[in-house]
């Protein structure tokens, strides 16, 4: 088993973007931790997304050795759906849930007419909008690693949709916290304030991605329409489940 101090080590001992992403917990202050086993790595994660996470990719057999030394109470151990279910079948370990994980590179090629970047004075207005429209958004102006609100006000001047800059990580952005008023929905305004938020983060980083609800199909539509390819994940029950 090896130590992947860096996160340019786990990139160049496995390619994937979910990887890629957590791998910010190695940055200096973050608490992570990698290994690598045969051709798997995992990635200890803290505070990621709001949830300490042990991050797996690679052959079954070596996840499974870096799964049983590495997992611990408190941290739900996340991989694709493919990969769970052969550790489900195969170690026993409980499955706790799955969802999508979207992602692309390129440009995209969408309307974005209206988005732009709020000012740290227009967060209260994010926050009452989230509060009205998705009180059960990860992302909150002022939380942990939420960097920038994007936003698209209406006719009246009221704010109407929004969406963040949240855990991004250089190599991979992230979008989070995307909501629109109820008032105003049906007008394809999450569509092009994502597509702004899509856009910069594309041009930042090469590769930007998110995670959304298997059971939201209207969202996945959306974000199929600005080209992010949905893959299925999901998270194993922690390592207090015995």
């Amino acid at each position: 088993m090896r130590v992947l101090p860096t996160p340019a080590d786990v990139t160049s001992t496995h390619p994937d973007p979910l990887l890629r992403w957590a791998s910010q917990a190695l940055l200096p202050g973050r608490g992570g931790s990698a290994w690598a086993h045969g051709d798997a790595v995992a990635v200890w994660a803290p505070g990621l997304y709001r949830r300490d996470r042990l991050v797996l990719a690679g052959p079954p057999a070596d996840v499974a050795v870096l799964l049983r030394e590495h997992a611990r109470p408190g941290t739900h151990p996340l991989m694709t759906e493919d990969l769970a279910g052969r550790l489900v079948a195969e170690l026993g370990w409980p499955l706790l849930g799955v969802f999508g994980w979207m992602e692309r590179t390129g440009s995209v090629d969408a309307p974005t007419d209206g988005a732009r970047w709020l000012a740290e004075d227009g967060w209260g207005e994010v926050e009452a909008l989230l509060r009205r429209a998705n009180p059960d958004s990860w992302a909150w102006p002022g939380g942990p690693r939420t960097t920038r609100w994007a936003g698209l006000r209406a006719g009246d001047g009221a704010l109407a949709a929004v969406a963040a800059d949240a855990w991004s990580t250089p190599g991979v952005g992230f979008i989070a916290g995307v909501a629109t008023d109820p008032d105003h929905r049906g007008r394809s305004l999450s569509t092009r304030v994502c597509a702004f938020v899509a856009s910069a983060l594309l041009a930042e980083h090469g590769t930007c991605a998110l995670m959304v609800g298997a059971e939201n199909l209207a969202a996945i539509g959306v974000y199929r329409r600005l080209g992010f390819a949905y893959r299925s994940v999901a998270a194993l029950r922690d390592a207090g489940h015995t």
